[in-house]
């Protein structure tokens, strides 16, 4: 299959940044002892849900919400470093991971249908939700169809819509030819696409493995359903307080994007990474967590 990786990158700067992550030395936080544990839930909605779990059960509830192609270990970075006084508990999303991958059925909404049925197993009334690209938009659909189960809103790599987004078009130009097997080449420059900064190669080397598990016909109807849906109109009836997480050189969501949706919703704050680019958790992850850790005192201070 040729590759027209051009489609992937949105600037220049996303070209040097494979180069980068080929070069990173930064110790892997994934060489760490995990002190999760791995589960699986059959859904209410048909799913069969993998998932981790760590932390006091009684402690505040965060569900980490992976993005578009990846799993719960989009988050191997950010797990260590996250207090054990929360309850964490990371998805593979359906169609990802080591989920279940049904025939059809990937709207967002289909997605946040998942959540709250995932709430529901679990018996947690509300948590805050933390999402990363796709997963921004999926914890985005769950707090507009089931408010009363979202506390709060972390929200990574986004914006108010992926629908008219150009990269996103251009993407689904390239996605739209995937057959399977899917050619890894192709998958690594996609993951690579997504940092600026430099990250282990280890966990690109993770991304890329996660990213192969994905069916063809998942990466088509998931990327369909994420440009189909377009509730930017309804971002001012989400009331619950949100932190949105960004990059300066974001090559998916440029920073007037990032801007638009942090001053679209009601009780919204931005924070800008310099230097960074659409998964700023991977980047950054130890200001990610210092900025989620004051994020949620804030609420238990209000």
């Amino acid at each position: 299959m040729t590759l027209h990786v051009a489609l992937m990158l949105a600037s220049t700067a996303l070209l040097a940044c494979g180069a980068h992550a080929s070069q990173a030395s930064t110790p892997s936080l994934a060489s760490e002892a995990a002190s999760f544990r791995h589960a699986s839930v059959q859904l209410s909605t048909g799913v069969r849900m993998h998932y981790v779990e760590q932390g006091r059960q009684d402690g505040p509830v965060l569900v980490l919400l992976h993005g578009y192609t990846d799993s719960y270990l989009s988050f191997e970075r950010v797990l260590p470093l996250l207090p054990r006084s929360f309850h964490v508990y990371a998805l593979d999303q359906r169609g990802h991971g080591d989920s279940s991958r049904p025939d059809c059925c990937y709207s967002q909404s289909d997605f946040a249908s998942d959540v709250a049925a995932f709430l529901d197993s679990q018996g947690i009334p509300r948590a805050v939700l933390v999402g990363h690209s796709m997963g921004s938009f999926i914890a985005q659909q769950v707090a507009l169809e089931h408010p009363q189960r979202v506390e709060a809103l972390v929200l990574v790599g986004s914006a108010p819509t992926v629908h008219g987004n150009a990269v996103a078009a251009e993407l689904k130009s390239v996605v739209d030819t995937l057959s399977d097997p899917i050619d890894p080449a192709f998958v690594r420059e996609f993951q690579a696409g997504t940092f600026y900064r430099p990250i282990p190669p280890s966990f690109l080397d993770t991304a890329v493995s996660e990213s192969l598990k994905v069916p063809a016909r998942v990466w088509k109807a998931a990327l369909d359903g994420l440009i189909a849906e377009d509730h930017s109109s309804r971002l001012r009836d989400l009331s619950v307080p949100t932190l949105v997480v960004g990059g300066d050189h974001d090559g998916f969501f440029s920073v007037p994007e990032q801007q638009a949706l942090a001053q679209a919703l009601p009780h919204a704050t931005l924070a800008l990474y310099t230097e960074t680019g659409h998964a700023p958790h991977v980047e950054l992850p130890e200001r990610f967590v210092e900025d989620v850790k004051r994020f949620l005192h804030s609420l238990r201070a209000e």
